[in-house]
């Protein structure tokens, strides 16, 4: 199933090292994480980023290759990616045929580019995977709470933010669903040309949106029978307190993040 294969948006309940971390912090970790990928661009940078990635799925006790999973809803888009860079990028050409060219720089940058990608979406995918929805929306409200004091509407945000990365998934399933439906009453998603092919979408399309329209509906008037006016005046059952593995968990991320980045700038 798609929603199985989706790792993004889904939370495994494990009793592990990641999983019992402080959500703030494991949110300051892939904030930083991302910025960092976004500024190295070389290979031995990269590995490493993957070795931490893999020492986070060892010690989450997550199959590494179920994170993988969460790669292959936007395969497309890499593959998209890596072959543009390699036929639109100028260089030192390898292949030439027409307007299309293939570079040696066109290749380095568009693996480069993919890498990274790759280490983005893993990052995230293994905070989703080890942080439940209440713990991601009270780590997301603490970290904007000081914005209050200026009417920014914190808790409102990571309700929303939380709720819709939550619906991923669910969403997935719910496709694949009507997938099977409409195909056992005949629908046929492959004939034609690519304007058939759009129209072909629609019997697939349409329910998804009712449905999904429907679940929103469901999900507002059972938050406002428990009595739900966002933050104002809410208390919580569990106050967030760090402890001494999250400040642990700070000094290796910033310490690597730092070490990574000042050996970028000395290149």
């Amino acid at each position: 199933m798609w929603g199985n294969s989706f790792a993004i948006g889904q939370y495994i309940p494990l009793n592990s090292p990641i999983h019992r971390l402080d959500p703030r912090v494991k949110i300051v970790f892939v904030g930083i994480s991302i910025i960092n990928l976004f500024i190295l661009q070389d290979w031995l940078s990269f590995l490493l980023w993957g070795g931490v990635i893999l020492l986070l799925a060892f010690l989450s006790h997550l199959s590494f290759g179920y994170l993988l999973k969460s790669l292959r809803p936007l395969l497309f888009l890499l593959i998209l990616t890596l072959v543009l860079h390699f036929f639109f990028t100028p260089g030192e050409y390898i292949w030439e045929y027409g307007f299309l060219h293939i570079s040696r720089e066109g290749i380095s940058k568009g693996l480069l580019i993919v890498v990274r990608l790759c280490l983005l979406i893993l990052v995230t995918a293994i905070l989703t995977l080890t942080t439940s929805p209440v713990e991601l929306t009270d780590g997301i409200e603490y970290l904007l709470s000081p914005l209050k004091r200026w009417g920014f509407p914190a808790h409102e945000l990571a309700m929303m933010m939380t709720i819709a990365l939550r619906f991923i998934p669910t969403l997935l399933e719910e496709a694949e669903r009507i997938l099977k439906a409409q195909t056992a009453r005949g629908m046929d998603l492959e004939s034609g040309g690519l304007v058939q092919k759009a129209k072909n979408m629609i019997p697939l399309l349409v329910p998804l949106f009712v449905n999904s329209f429907k679940r929103a509906d469901e999900l507002a008037i059972a938050m406002e029978s428990r009595c739900y006016r966002g933050g104002q005046g809410r208390t919580r059952l569990r106050v967030l307190q760090l402890r001494a593995p999250d400040y642990y968990f700070l000094i290796f991320s910033f310490s690597f993040v730092t070490l990574l980045s000042v050996r970028f700038f000395l290149l």
